[in-house]
């Protein structure tokens, strides 16, 4: 893995940018969205199996997480609230950046270290959604 800082080139997409607004739009489109009264979303897989699919609990989860109580939505779902931190960070960072117009952090992967992030990411779904099935009495 290397990890370099480097302006934007001109040709280049600006994932801060881009990254940042459609965070943002969808936080305040989910915000207006539940404020109005609209439905909650159903879960297919849960109506038919019974069971928690991975996202199960996501919603609340992020009630809970812009509601401040962090434990809460770490109890609902906690792979979405390790995405909920990541995605605040990020957008930290990309704020900073192109507030003060600095060059931009990019991660390189070998193949090697592609494959062992993969397998890392399929062994955290598997993690949540084992610990999902663990308390889907909560659902």
């Amino acid at each position: 893995m290397h990890l370099c800082a480097r302006p934007l080139a001109t040709t280049e997409l600006d994932h801060e940018l881009l990254w940042l607004s459609v965070s943002v739009s969808s936080v305040s489109l989910a915000g207006a969205w539940l404020a109005v009264g609209l439905p909650w979303p159903v879960c297919v897989f849960h109506q038919l199996t019974g069971l928690p699919c991975l996202t199960c609990g996501m919603t609340r989860c992020a009630i809970q997480f812009f509601h401040g109580h962090f434990l809460a939505a770490l109890k609902w779902n906690p792979l979405i609230f390790a995405l909920l931190c990541g995605v605040i960070a990020f957008d930290v960072y990309a704020l900073l950046v192109l507030a003060t117009r600095t060059p931009r952090f990019r991660i390189a992967f070998r193949q090697v270290e592609k494959r062992c992030v993969r397998g890392m990411i399929i062994l955290a779904l598997a993690l949540n959604w084992i610990y999902l099935i663990a308390h889907w009495r909560d659902f």
